[in-house]
């Protein structure tokens, strides 16, 4: 017996001692590597791309005294060291890992603040493989609030305001691509989400110094913004318009010419679809009215009756901005297109696209690199949105309650004057030819 007892084990722990060298390059071979991190700093945002040889099962959690966020990848391995240089934001600090002996790479975020990680992986896309992205965002620590102290009895009396508080006209402004998506790329290597970028942001200039508008960037960094979470960006801020900015491309290097895209019929019934499928258990709201409390047939009424306000609105704003875009160059289409296009699938958001030019042709390229043309674009895009909200001013807004009744001895001069405008502008933001009115005519005062 004793033999028997002492031999056994001996052998299993030789048995085992083989089948692990065994398996041990077959281990090695099947880790995933981390070829490399980008990093992309921005005010909204960080956001950190691991390229990965395969898929890897992760987690994330944060850790605080100091701030960190840790990452653990499991059986994988770096390729190369992190890099240590600065990331240009103000969140991330550094990067740190260290190799766990269980086969986990842990990487450390070392943050200035407090932060939100969330994470995805990507599957293998054009010229990029696997990839692990982590979505920093920035959250606000609450102070603690002082003990209560009871309020002083004021004895003055308070006299109320009855003016209302007029709302700002909200204009989502979408700049195409970004981060690791470059869009299309011209002959001299112009990337469209730079360009696009650059008119985002003029355009963004244009609508803040507009009496009554506020603009709201959908991506104001060079970080990509997925499809779906553009147009819930805009919807999240109220947005009252969404324009989304790209530049065109075409095999052949002589098309030229500026488009603008409004949703077309089919996209518009795919999404009705897809809302209305969804309507059970998602609580959006469409035009500020819940679908989810709703039968089938009210919830399909409420959203076509959405859905066609909303494309008629992106149509006629559509319509203003190409005629602003025709003034700067030439136009590949003389109408607007319709597509079926993922950012102007909104439902209740008045949604247009515009291609302010094709890349791909050298002359156009040249242009788009110019800052004086960018600027001519964004003008030209914001003269057709004033355009469209000066002749459909929306209730409870600035331009809602700048109207003048035409009474009898009323001149345009006079009224120009009256209210300090360029009686050019007041023409053109009431459709007018020439200088003719008539008693009870309505004006809207730019």
């Amino acid at each position: 017996m004793g033999p028997t007892i002492v031999d056994i084990p001996v052998t299993v722990r030789r048995i085992t001692c083989l089948l692990l060298l065994c398996l041990a390059p077959v281990l090695a071979f099947a880790s995933t590597q981390v070829h490399g991190v980008r990093v992309w700093p921005a005010a909204e945002k960080t956001r950190l791309v691991f390229d990965l040889s395969a898929p890897a099962q992760h987690r994330v959690f944060t850790l605080t005294n100091p701030h960190r966020i840790v990452i653990d990848l499991a059986n994988t391995r770096l390729a190369h060291s992190l890099p240590k240089r600065s990331f240009g934001g103000d969140l991330l600090r550094g990067l740190r890992s260290a190799d766990k002996s269980t086969g986990i790479l842990r990487v450390v975020l070392d943050l200035a603040h407090a932060a939100h990680p969330k994470s995805f992986l990507l599957k293998p896309y054009k010229n990029y493989g696997h990839r692990l992205v982590i979505d920093l965002t920035r959250t606000e620590i609450k102070k603690p609030q002082p003990k209560s102290v009871k309020p002083v009895k004021l004895v003055k009396k308070v006299t109320p305001v009855t003016t209302e508080k007029l709302r700002d006209i909200v204009i989502a402004i979408d700049a195409g691509h970004g981060g690791e998506d470059p869009g299309a790329i011209g002959p001299q290597g112009t990337q469209e989400k730079d360009v696009v970028l650059a008119i985002a942001r003029e355009l963004a200039r244009l609508v803040e110094r507009e009496p009554g508008m506020r603009p709201v960037m959908i991506r104001n960094g060079d970080y990509y913004v997925g499809l779906r979470e553009r147009i819930n960006e805009a919807r999240q801020h109220k947005a009252d318009l969404f324009i989304s900015i790209h530049a065109d491309a075409f095999t052949h290097p002589k098309a030229r010419g500026a488009s603008v895209y409004v949703l077309s019929g089919k996209g518009a019934s795919s999404e009705a679809a897809r809302y209305l499928a969804k309507k059970e258990n998602e609580s959006d709201l469409i035009g500020g009215v819940s679908l989810n409390d709703k039968g089938d047939l009210l919830a399909q009424v409420l959203l076509d009756l959405s859905q066609t306000s909303s494309r008629e609105a992106s149509l006629e704003t559509a319509e203003a901005i190409l005629a602003g875009l025709g003034k700067v160059g030439q136009v590949h289409n003389r109408n607007v297109q319709h597509a079926g296009f993922a950012v102007l699938k909104s439902p209740d958001v008045p949604s247009v696209l515009v291609e302010t030019a094709f890349i791909s042709n050298p002359q156009e390229e040249r242009k788009l690199r110019s800052r004086h043309h960018q600027r001519r674009l964004a003008k030209a895009m914001m003269d057709g949105i004033r355009r469209y909200f000066y002749r459909n001013p929306l209730p409870g807004t600035l331009l809602a309650q700048r109207r003048h009744i035409i009474s009898r001895g009323d001149t345009l001069s006079e009224v120009a004057q009256h209210y300090d405008v360029n009686l050019n502008q007041l023409r053109l933001v009431n459709g007018l030819e020439g200088d003719r009115i008539k008693v009870g005519d309505i004006l809207l005062i730019p």
